[in-house]
């Protein structure tokens, strides 16, 4: 099967969720020194930034903590709470943002979000088909090591 581009992804964000609808994961990443603080992790849901719209004093955690092979974000049969972001303003603070990972057969859910949706509506739970959601995590960890940096909004 042909590999989507993230634009044609974004593009065809749905208009409404209904329960138990499949998303699409966007991972990108800040650029780092000397134009930002710090490398920061961008999570793209639907085209929706569920960092920024989760809190916006939070700016996403490193993406090599998170992206790694056996890292964090990847799913695994135990359901696990991950860290993706901290407080960053007014400063850096104790504040975290988590989010729950669970493996449901073919399904990764992340569970425990409350930003808002496109409708407006608190989207407290998304899915991702599992083929789509570990390539789009092992294609941002390659960029990473092959020293690209993806800035948010622009395909990979």
């Amino acid at each position: 099967m042909p590999r989507r581009s993230p634009r044609e992804l974004r593009a065809t964000v749905p208009a409404g969720r209904s329960a138990g609808a499949v998303s699409t994961l966007l991972i990108s990443t800040c650029p780092g020194p000397p134009v930002c603080a710090a490398l920061h992790t961008y999570l793209f849901v639907d085209g929706l930034d569920v960092v920024a719209r989760s809190d916006s004093r939070m700016a996403g955690l490193d993406p090599m903590r998170l992206l790694r092979p056996g890292g964090p974000l990847r799913p695994a049969d135990m359901p696990c709470r991950v860290e993706v972001a901290a407080q960053e303003r007014p400063e850096p603070g104790p504040d975290r943002l988590t989010v729950r990972v669970r493996l449901r057969g073919e399904t990764v859910v992340w569970s425990g979000l409350m930003y808002p949706g496109l409708d407006g509506r608190v989207v407290e739970e998304v899915r991702f088909r599992l083929e789509q959601y570990l390539g789009e995590v092992g294609r941002a960890y390659a960029a990473l090591e092959n020293g690209l940096v993806i800035p948010p909004g622009e395909p990979g």
